[in-house]
């Protein structure tokens, strides 16, 4: 008891003495804050969560549900030789072989919505594909068999049209004006649940995904599940400003990123579907690829920016506008090109026969040049069969200086296939060059913009760089054409080869 009572009497004290030394000497007054200051912290750069209520009951009534049913043949399973042997053992009658294909029915769900009152439909082209029937159900129950006017793979854009008429249509806005930040909803039918809305916020812009270089997607969290491919994603005043058309996914389900498709993007899209049923776009017959700073810095480019040509068709729309592998292209038809996703949608807006100007780079002259091209329409690509690779040349034993390269002639077979009248086969990668990204097996046919014409080209430009520099090499992999930077390492860094 005396100990605690100690404590609270020194506690007290302690008390005191902080009133009392506050008393003598009270601390000094904060100068105050400038008037504007304190305005401007006090109002809230986010203030209250929207209702969109009044935007569903508007624009909802023009989203749509669309099923499709596809007639598919499937082989009945058949006894094997082991059991039919044990039917004749054993006297049963012995069951066919085989049966014929059956025909079932394959059923898929997704969503669109109505672009004016004469019943034009707008959807995802893969919700629609392969379809044998499609039909559409609107908001008030009716359902009515669809036509395709026209369906896009490349966009994954598809034009319908039903026999209806004084129909609900949806305000379109522009995917141009959206900023990354606004609220955004998305109304469509995730696992066959009509007129489901979630919303969200636009994450990014101009997202480009694997293997889809003419879309440049918006990027939403808002909920995206199958089922929703094809239904319109609004902005808070009521406007389409694009497609749902894909999610990015571990589960199959929604995660967080969710990709729509412009509205800008996707009416240029149907203006030809409507027209004419299907998509013209332009090409010139060269594969691409991205600057990065060693590539951009050994071709002798200051900054990283255009599309690095990899591989010309010699033939095609650029190879007779004097166009050559190691090229930067760095203007299509006065329209900047910033980085390789650029050019294929320049290019492929660009009306097939018209002659434009293209101006490159060209790191053998050290200096720009303007290209006259004669654009060629895109066509749907057709797989070649694989080079092959059981040439056994004449090999380099020894690595290319610091290079950790071993490579050897390739093979006059391959080389054919290549177009090109000389190359070497990397028989093994190390070090520099396995960081670099070469692979056995890889070709290389080119160094910057010049073709390779024998092994000693390569080994006196590989030789004289400097310690820390990049060699831009041409390699051809499969049916694949690139450029990879080779970075020598620095002296003293030569065990990274080991």
């Amino acid at each position: 008891m005396m100990q605690k009572a100690m404590t609270a009497t020194l506690f007290a004290l302690g008390l005191a003495s902080c009133s009392e030394a506050s008393s003598v000497t009270p601390p000094p007054k904060a100068a105050p804050a400038p008037a504007a200051a304190v305005a401007a912290s006090s109002v809230p750069l986010v203030s209250g969560l929207p209702d969109f209520s009044a935007l569903v009951e508007k624009e909802g009534r023009a989203v749509v549900n669309i099923s499709t049913t596809q007639l598919v043949r499937r082989q009945a399973p058949g006894m094997d030789d082991d059991a039919l042997e044990l039917f004749r053992r054993f006297g049963f009658p012995v069951p066919p072989r085989g049966q014929r294909p059956r025909e079932e029915r394959a059923q898929s769900l997704g969503s669109g919505f109505i672009l004016d009152t004469e019943g034009y439909v707008l959807t995802n082209a893969h919700v629609i594909a392969e379809a044998d029937e499609i039909t559409v159900r609107l908001n008030d129950k009716r359902e009515f068999k669809a036509k395709v006017v026209g369906s896009d793979a490349r966009t994954d854009v598809a034009l319908l049209k039903i026999d209806a008429k004084n129909l609900p249509k949806v305000d379109l806005g522009s995917s141009d004006r959206l900023k990354v930040g606004e609220w955004v909803v998305a109304i469509g039918s995730p696992f066959g649940l009509e007129n489901t809305v979630t919303a969200g916020i636009v994450s990014a812009k101009g997202r480009n995904l694997p293997d889809e270089q003419l879309v440049p997607f918006i990027q939403t969290d808002a909920a995206v599940n199958p089922g929703n491919s094809g239904g319109p994603l609004f902005n808070v005043r009521g406007e389409v400003v694009g497609i749902n058309s894909q999610i990015f996914s571990q589960s199959g389900g929604y995660m967080g990123l969710s990709f729509a498709i412009p509205i800008d993007e996707a009416l240029q899209v149907v203006e030809q579907l409507r027209a004419s049923g299907k998509v013209v776009r332009g090409r010139i017959g060269v594969g691409i690829q991205s600057l990065s700073e060693d590539l951009a810095r050994g071709f002798g480019l200051k900054t990283a920016r255009g599309a690095l040509i990899n591989n010309v068709e010699v033939d095609g729309p650029a190879g007779k506008a004097g166009a050559r592998a190691g090229d930067v292209i760095l203007k299509f038809n006065g329209r900047e090109v910033n980085d390789s996703v650029d050019l294929p949608r320049i290019v492929g807006s660009t009306k097939p026969g018209s002659t434009v100007t293209m101006e490159v780079w060209r790191s053998s002259d050290k200096a720009n040049k303007i290209l006259t091209v004669t654009v060629g329409e895109m066509e749907q690509p057709v797989d070649g069969r694989s080079r092959s690779r059981e040439y056994r040349g004449k090999q380099n034993q020894e690595p290319l200086n610091r290079s950790g390269l071993t490579v050897r002639d390739a093979d006059p077979r391959a080389l054919a296939q290549a177009g090109v009248k000389f190359g070497l086969q990397v028989v093994e990668a190390r070090g520099a060059a396995a960081q670099a990204g070469l692979q056995p097996g890889d070709l290389l046919v080119g160094i910057g913009g010049e073709d390779i014409k024998n092994y000693a080209q390569l080994e006196s430009v590989v030789n004289k760089a400097e310690p820390g520099t990049s060699v831009p090499l041409r390699v051809i992999r499969g049916q694949a054409s690139l450029f990879v930077s080779l970075r020598l390492p620095e002296k003293g860094d030569d065990k990274r080869n080991d």
